[in-house]
C-alpha cells in the first residue's frame, strides 16, 4: 500500500509542469521595453501569476527581432521559456533576412495568439487639405492622375509599413515613391513634419495625432473598422479584399509537452478574456485575440505564406 501510494504521488508529481515546482517562466520579447508588445506581455505575466506562478518578462532587441525569437527557439522545451512571436519575427524576417537562425514553422509550439492592431492609412493633415483628398478614394484618384508625385514613409525597408504601401500600391493599381526612415517614430515625425504625403502606421501609434488633427486617418487595415475609432473607413470598402494588421502571440520551444502547452494557454487565454485585460488593451488599441495552440499555429503558418511574395516584390533585403 505504502509503495503503491508513492508510485502515484510520482506520477502525479511527473504529470506536473516543472514550472509549478517554483521556477519562474521566462518570457521572452524580442524588442525593447516600453513598446506594445512589452506592455501587452507585463499585462498578461501579471494576470496569470496566481495559476501559473511568476512570469519574468525578459526583453532581448536586436535584428529585428531575431535575436529574441531564436532564444526562445533554441530553450529547452521545458515550459520554463516561452516568447512573442510577431508578424515580424515570424512571417516577415524570414524572407527578408538573408540569414535567420531559426526556423519559424520548425523551432516553436504554438500557444495562443495574443492580440491585433489594426493599421491605418494616414496623411499629413494640411497635406490631405491643400491636396483636397478627404477619403482613400480621392488619394487613390490624385496618384492616379498625378503619376510618382506621391511619396510614403516607413520604419525602414521591410518594415510592416514599408510591406504594406507596397501591398496598397499594387491594389490600387498606383505608384507612390518609398522613403524609408530608421525607425517608426521618424518616419512619423517626417509624417508630421510634411517631408512626406502619406505612411501606413500602427493605430495605436497614429491614434493621438488623429484626434488632435495633425494627422487624417483615410482608411484601418484590417477586415472590420476599429472600434477605438469607428468612424474610419476599412481600405477593404475601397479595395474589397484589402486586409493587414499587426499580431503577435505566443510560442514555446519544439517539443514543449502537450500538458505543458495546454495549461498556458488556459492560463493566457483566460487572462485575454478578462475585462480588466479586455481594457488596458483597448488603451493601446489592441484586440484581444485568445485562440487554441492549433488555431494560432495554423495562422502563423498562412502568414508566413502571405507575406513571400510581398517581401519578394518588395525588393527589401537584410544581408
Amino acid at each position: 500500500m505504502q509503495r503503491r501510494t508513492l508510485l502515484l504521488g510520482t506520477a502525479v508529481f511527473a504529470a506536473t509542469p516543472i514550472w509549478a515546482q517554483g521556477r519562474p517562466i521566462r518570457l521572452i520579447v524580442p524588442y525593447a521595453a516600453g513598446g506594445p508588445l512589452d506592455i501587452t506581455a507585463r499585462a498578461l505575466a501579471e494576470r496569470v501569476k496566481d495559476t501559473l506562478g511568476t512570469v519574468v518578462v525578459e526583453n532581448r532587441p536586436g535584428a529585428g527581432g531575431n535575436l529574441g525569437a531564436d532564444l526562445v527557439a533554441k530553450a529547452a522545451p521545458d515550459g520554463h521559456t516561452i516568447g512573442l512571436a510577431a508578424v515580424a519575427t515570424h512571417a516577415i524576417n524570414p524572407w527578408l533576412f538573408n540569414k535567420i537562425p531559426y526556423d519559424a514553422s520548425r523551432d516553436f509550439t504554438p500557444i495562443t495568439q495574443m492580440v491585433r492592431v489594426p493599421n491605418v492609412l494616414v496623411m499629413n493633415a494640411d497635406t490631405a487639405q491643400r491636396l483636397n483628398i478627404r477619403s482613400l478614394a480621392d488619394l487613390i484618384a490624385y496618384a492616379k492622375a498625378h503619376p510618382a508625385r506621391l511619396n510614403y514613409g516607413s520604419g525602414g525597408n521591410g518594415s510592416a509599413g514599408h510591406l504594406a504601401g507596397e501591398m496598397f500600391k499594387k491594389a490600387a493599381g498606383i505608384f507612390a515613391v518609398h522613403i524609408p526612415y530608421n525607425g517608426g517614430n521618424p518616419a512619423q515625425l517626417a509624417l508630421l513634419s510634411g517631408q512626406v504625403d502619406f505612411n501606413i502606421d500602427n493605430l495605436a501609434t497614429a491614434a493621438a495625432n488623429i484626434r488632435t488633427g495633425k494627422l487624417k486617418a483615410l482608411a484601418v487595415t484590417t477586415a472590420q473598422r476599429s472600434k477605438a475609432l469607428p468612424d474610419i473607413p476599412t481600405m477593404g470598402e475601397a479595395l474589397p479584399g484589402f486586409e493587414i494588421d499587426t499580431w503577435w502571440g505566443l510560442v514555446a520551444p519544439a517539443g514543449t509537452p502537450r500538458e505543458v502547452v495546454e495549461r498556458l494557454n488556459k492560463a493566457f487565454t483566460d487572462a485575454l478574456r478578462a475585462p480588466e485585460t479586455q481594457v488596458r488593451f483597448a488603451q493601446l488599441m489592441a484586440e484581444p485575440v485568445p485562440t487554441t495552440a492549433e488555431q494560432f499555429g495554423a495562422f502563423m503558418k498562412k502568414e508566413l505564406a502571405r507575406y513571400e511574395p510581398v517581401v519578394k516584390a518588395s525588393g527589401a533585403r537584410v544581408d
